[in-house]
């Protein structure tokens, strides 16, 4: 899938590209199913800090590619094998241990709202359009993706979108919390570019346990043990100490963790 799952690197930040664009960047079955390896080897490569997930060309991701819904050999549950690579496509974005910015420009509608939603964070330009759709079509909405949905927008929203179907465009999308950051078309780039090299400056093993702490908190754990955990190793690492010498001398700090 290397020519449908792009990546390249810039220093610290990886930036992988889905690259279909003649069909708005929708995700194959083969897509899905060989995201989770690829994320796999980016968290292994002690090298990448951030990772950047975008679309080629003038869309960012228009969903599941609707040929592979019906495609299963189980008559019954024809959706299962496409199913299960989606959820665990979603589940690996959403543990890669480094920040994720979603650049979002165009079509992001289903999937694509999937893929966003699994990122840290989301940066969309004016051209940004929005939608989850599986009430256009017949599907049950899974709980994860359900869930990461309602955790930016709240309930309200959450049924909005999913009762109608409808599509939102890039202002409401930053209003009811579905994106960060809002730029303008010819800035998105260059200020998702700029913003991955801030977080990549920054300490990873903080980033680690804001993360690790996040995914806690947010399936009904209360971060203590894993705040614990990470507080130890701040200063067995000496991670601690660079970032408080080099705020005393005045100096972009050296931080020596990279696990």
């Amino acid at each position: 899938m290397g020519d449908l799952l792009r990546v390249e690197r810039d220093g610290p930040v990886a930036v992988l590209t889905i690259d279909r664009p003649e069909k708005r960047n929708a995700m194959t079955a083969g897509m899905w199913a060989a995201l989770p390896e690829l994320l796999a080897g980016l968290a292994d490569d002690a090298g990448v800090r951030v990772l950047v997930v975008t679309g080629a060309g003038p869309s960012f991701c228009a969903g599941a590619d609707i040929a592979d819904l019906l495609s299963g050999p189980d008559p019954d549950d024809p959706m299962a094998d496409v199913r299960r690579d989606n959820l665990a496509a979603q589940a690996a974005l959403r543990a890669f241990p480094h920040p994720t910015v979603a650049a979002i420009r165009g079509h992001c509608i289903g999937g694509g709202v999937e893929l966003a939603a699994c990122c840290d964070l989301r940066f969309t330009d004016p051209t940004g359009v929005f939608g989850v759709t599986p009430a256009k079509v017949g599907v049950v909405y899974a709980p994860s993706s359900t869930k990461a949905l309602l955790d930016l927008v709240g309930p309200a929203t959450t049924k909005y979108l999913l009762f109608s179907g409808e599509l939102i465009d890039a202002g409401t999308a930053l209003r009811v919390g579905l994106v960060d950051r809002l730029v303008p078309v010819t800035d998105l780039d260059d200020e998702v570019h700029r913003f991955a090299d801030v977080l990549a400056s920054r300490s990873a093993l903080s980033q680690r346990a804001t993360k690790e702490v996040l995914a806690a908190l947010t399936t009904g754990g209360d971060g203590e043990a894993e705040v614990a955990r990470w507080y130890r190793e701040t200063i067995a690492s000496g991670e601690l100490a660079e970032g408080v010498a080099a705020f005393a001398e005045r100096r972009p700090p050296q931080f020596p963790w990279t696990q």
